[in-house]
């Protein structure tokens, strides 16, 4: 029996897409990880505008934000009363700024939801080398996060650097069920999402939901049991991956900004996919997104707009585990997206479909989940047939387009997909 997700989790993976902001002390020093020893005095966005922030993710589509208040170097991006190693101790604002505030006031003003980045590693706090020390200075930090600055769709927790270390998940789980109940939970503590695997933005095709193993980070060499009982739970994926070829701004990999196309890969294989993703664009040294990002996203924006700015809905017949599909009357399309009812979980882990009186399948799959992409040379037809591997399948909606392009993009940034998956030598 397919495991139920909760309203919340359905929420969630309606969202689609996010975008991550990688923002703090290593912006100022050109490092990707820093050992929490880098002097504050660097740190002084002059011009941070978080709304510009917000507007250029909202503007391009996307549904949730999420910034780091805190990565592994301990720098805190709020005036915290557990360390002073935050702006506090910058010249930004002569050590009156929050820029964690002026990020929510920005999703509260244009109606974003927000996430927040707590690494749960900390290289400059001297107490992390004592576990129970350190799990009530990290319930501090969260409980700060989660009281002063409004409702978070979403909080992360980085794996990088916590391998094998044992949290009090439980104790510091407590103060996010008190303040922030709505919250997703990435990967760690008592997660309802979790990391697809790798940090190239890329799903599988089965994209399982249900799942009673994780990793926790690329450094991970086990898999971890995804909860205390190792019972299977629903976790929906979510996809991270960097703009460039680093997540902080650096003034010198310009050259690394993916292109629309491999902007394009990214998105089909993500949510095409049926999981969530989450693309990181950060802000520079003066506090605002890049001219040169943002230039790309409105790029990639306009070729999905363009693509899928169409639609030919066709009217669903259920016919035992499968379905009768009319459009009205004949049409060209290369791609159909399927979407599935997930309230009583996953319930569809193969799937052909056919041209009508057709007795071989033009496209197929695995799982179809909250949303999934078929790609293929252009057919013509008014109606065609889908057959599914289960009685208790229930697709929502099937739409067709002519977007003149026949493959998924990106051929030239991916591995062969099989080869792919036996590269990252795990289950996605």
């Amino acid at each position: 029996m397919a495991i139920k997700p909760d309203k919340l989790q359905l929420a969630w993976q309606r969202a689609e897409t996010g975008i991550f902001c990688h923002f703090g002390i290593n912006t100022y020093y050109a490092k990707e990880w820093s050992d929490g020893t880098l002097d504050p005095c660097e740190f002084n966005p002059a011009k941070l505008n978080a709304r510009q922030w917000v507007q250029t993710a909202k503007d391009n589509g996307f549904k949730y934000m999420i910034l780091t208040a805190k990565h592994h170097d301990g720098f805190c991006l709020w005036p915290t009363e557990t360390t002073d190693y935050s702006v506090a101790s910058s010249p930004w604002k002569d050590g009156k700024g929050d820029v964690v505030a002026e990020f929510a006031e920005a999703c509260r003003e244009l109606n974003m939801q927000m996430g927040l980045y707590l690494s749960p590693w900390d290289r400059h706090e001297p107490c992390y080398a004592d576990k129970e020390a350190y799990d009530k200075f990290y319930e501090r930090q969260l409980t700060e996060l989660c009281t002063k600055y409004g409702e978070l769709f979403e909080l992360w927790f980085d794996g990088a650097g916590s391998e094998g270390r044992k949290y009090d998940w439980d104790s510091i789980m407590a103060v996010k069920d008190k303040y922030q109940p709505q919250a997703m939970i990435f990967n760690m503590g008592h997660p309802t999402i979790r990391w697809v695997g790798n940090e190239d933005g890329l799903a599988a095709d089965p994209c399982n939901y249900e799942v009673n193993e994780l990793s926790i980070s690329a450094f991970t060499t086990a898999r971890e049991e995804a909860s205390r009982t190792n019972a299977r739970i629903y976790l929906p994926p979510e996809c991270d991956v960097a703009i460039r070829r680093n997540w902080f701004w650096q003034p010198d990999d310009l050259d690394s900004l993916k292109t629309v196309e491999h902007l394009l890969g990214i998105y089909y294989r993500s949510v095409g996919f049926g999981a969530n993703l989450l693309l990181n664009v950060p802000p520079n040294r003066d506090g605002l997104l890049d001219e040169n990002d943002v230039a790309r996203l409105v790029e990639t924006t306009a070729e999905l707009n363009k693509r899928f700015a169409k639609p030919v809905p066709g009217k669903i017949v259920k016919q035992g585990s499968g379905y009768a599909v009319e459009f009205p009357g004949n049409i060209e399309f290369d791609h159909l997206v399927l979407r599935e009812n997930l309230e009583n979980g996953q319930q569809i882990f193969d799937y052909k479909i056919y041209i009508d009186g057709e007795s071989e399948p033009f496209t197929a799959g695995n799982t179809i989940g909250n949303k999934k992409f078929n790609v293929f040379k252009t057919a013509n037809t008014g109606k065609i047939r889908i057959e599914t591997d289960s009685e208790c399948a229930n697709i929502t909606s099937v739409e067709a387009f002519k977007t003149g392009h026949e493959e998924f993009p990106g051929v030239g940034y991916f591995l062969d997909y099989d080869q792919w998956k036996k590269k990252a030598g795990k289950k996605m």
